[in-house]
């Protein structure tokens, strides 16, 4: 079964094509046009690019949207995730951490399938902490400050395999998939 995916992001593919080959979902990459709408709902700009990739690629696609959401920061920087790494990246979200000994955060995944019925929404979430510096080199994004429950490593310290036994992107392409095997919509 094949479902394209709109995504540039390398990593993003490498992880959630990991989860969907264990159902025979094959994720294909696309480009899709950007238009990135501004809101606190990560879903609700999910499902925008989702609609919007549908309408340009015309088959079924998926478009997954993720945030960091920092307790003692309430919540930040959540679905601004992005745009705080590209501002102030690692290095400023751990200045912000400085003498704050409450770590708790989570990152929360969503993925919206657009297709021709209509959108559906899969969520994924990894609670953990936010470490005190920067370890690993692998992953991407926050992946090197982020310390999963359950794990004495970042994100950033494991491969793709062990990150995707916690990863809240592994858990909603996971949810995704297993809802697409069972369902089989006639369309696909």
């Amino acid at each position: 079964m094949r479902v394209y995916f709109a995504t540039s992001n390398v990593h993003k593919i490498e992880e959630a094509r990991q989860v969907a080959r264990e159902y025979g979902v094959e994720l294909v990459p696309t480009q899709a046009p950007k238009i990135e709408l501004q809101s606190d709902n990560l879903r609700d700009v999910a499902v925008f690019a989702a609609v919007l990739a549908y309408q340009h690629v015309r088959a079924p696609v998926i478009v997954e949207d993720a945030g960091l959401f920092v307790v003692a920061l309430k919540g930040f920087p959540g679905p601004y995730s992005n745009y705080v790494y590209k501002t102030i990246g690692v290095n400023g979200l751990l200045k912000l951490m400085e003498g704050i000994e409450d770590r708790r955060a989570y990152f929360l995944s969503v993925v919206a399938f657009a297709y021709s019925e209509g959108v559906k929404v899969f969520y994924g979430r990894v609670d953990g902490e936010i470490a005190h510096e920067i370890r690993g080199s692998k992953g991407f994004g926050f992946d090197p400050i982020f310390i999963p429950s359950g794990s004495t490593r970042t994100f950033a310290e494991m491969d793709v395999e062990e990150k995707n036994r916690y990863s809240h992107r592994a858990q909603a392409i996971r949810r995704f998939c297993e809802w697409l095997v069972s369902k089989r919509p006639s369309n696909l």
